[in-house]
């Protein structure tokens, strides 16, 4: 290399640094907007219905379902009759759904979704500019952005709030997916800028393939959704508890009230992590066997058993046996959002464990 391409990669990995920490400036502001929208947006319209069948009022001024009085009518005769405070269903039973889903993080108000959109926007200025860094980065090292734990890291917050955008695209209703997200995004955006951050170099022979660019990408992809389905099954679980509160008649706290009936329905997440899990499974096992494929290239043997390959496999035994027990068993609700979690939880340790704390074949790539 010339000292002058030498020279221009230097600045473009300058210039990728500067634009991911750019882009955690501006996921900042989205995370500030995102509380904002929380703060201001008003109680979900599920809370509104109960209440007025109810006739209380809060403090706030905002009726409560589960504080209002007995209801009374007048005949035709002029004569009052006291009726029973009205029972308001909160929570399907088993293998039933009739609860609505919350209006979301504004709560149905105009000041609160104004909130929303500002925190969209800025969600989306912040993965432009960290897409921009990465693309930096692959220039300034001439391959693929995703030699090391650093570059993986950045791509694949990227391609999860890539997702989450597409999602909002298809008029998906996941818009109270971004506080989560975005606090994740900054959570892993500081972690690879304050421990993984790697200089740009080349990388060894062995990675010099385009199943680089075949396998490493799948697995980020891979990586990136699962994490979505984990957002959405660890959400549902509160979403659950809260309606299990309602339904033995226990009065949750308002915060958590206010939250929580902004949220879909427990059904809805459910659903929603079951497919979202099931959509990305086939691509993780394909990226199981492009890995196969190219160790074979790389070092005659498809399967060696190293510690990569082995928790890629735990990883692919646990998806597969929660999408089975989904499919053959009827697992539905806590259970199969424990397993999720799980899957995702083998996930994460092939991701961090395994590089940093075991040695194997995969280890060159240092952090």
């Amino acid at each position: 290399m010339t000292p002058l391409a030498a020279a221009a990669n230097e600045s473009l990995a300058e210039i990728s640094n500067y634009l991911i920490y750019s882009s955690m400036a501006v996921y900042t502001l989205a995370f500030l907007a995102h509380i904002a929208e929380w703060t201001f947006g008003s109680r979900s319209k599920v809370a509104r219905t109960a209440a007025a069948l109810t006739g209380a009022r809060g403090a706030d001024g905002v009726q409560d379902a589960r504080s209002g009085p007995a209801v009374r009518v007048k005949g035709k005769d002029g004569a009052t009759a006291v009726l029973d405070r009205p029972k308001v269903t909160t929570r399907s039973a088993a293998g039933t759904r009739d609860v609505p889903d919350g209006p979301g993080a504004s709560g149905g108000t105009v000041q609160g979704d104004l909130y929303g959109r500002i925190a969209i926007s800025l969600t989306a200025l912040a993965f432009l500019i960290e897409a921009a860094g990465v693309v930096s980065r692959a220039l300034s090292v001439e391959r693929a952005p995703w030699g090391n734990m650093y570059e993986f890291s950045i791509t694949f917050s990227t391609v999860a709030v890539g997702a989450y955008l597409v999602l909002l695209a298809f008029k998906k209703n996941v818009r109270w997916l971004g506080l989560l997200l975005v606090t994740t995004v900054l959570l892993d955006l500081g972690i690879a800028v304050t421990w993984l951050y790697t200089d740009s170099d080349q990388l060894v022979p062995a990675l010099h393939s385009y199943w680089l660019w075949i396998h490493v990408s799948t697995a980020i992809f891979c990586g990136a959704v699962f994490y979505i389905g984990a957002a959405g099954a660890v959400l549902y679980l509160f979403r659950d508890s809260y309606e299990g509160h309602l339904e033995a008649g226990r009065t949750p706290g308002r915060f958590r009230s206010s939250v929580m009936e902004r949220l879909p329905s427990a059904a809805s997440l459910d659903k929603f992590s079951y497919r979202i899990n099931a959509a990305v499974f086939p691509l993780w096992t394909f990226t199981i066997i492009a890995g196969a494929i190219w160790a074979g290239d790389a070092w005659g043997r498809y399967w060696g058993w190293d510690p990569k390959e082995v928790w890629s496999f735990v990883t692919w035994v646990a998806y597969a046996s929660y999408l089975h027990a989904r499919a053959t068993a009827g697992w539905k609700g806590r259970k199969a959002a424990y397993l999720a979690l799980f899957a995702f939880a083998c996930w994460i340790w092939n991701y961090y464990g395994v590089n940093i704390l075991l040695s194997g074949k995969h280890s060159y790539a240092g952090v």
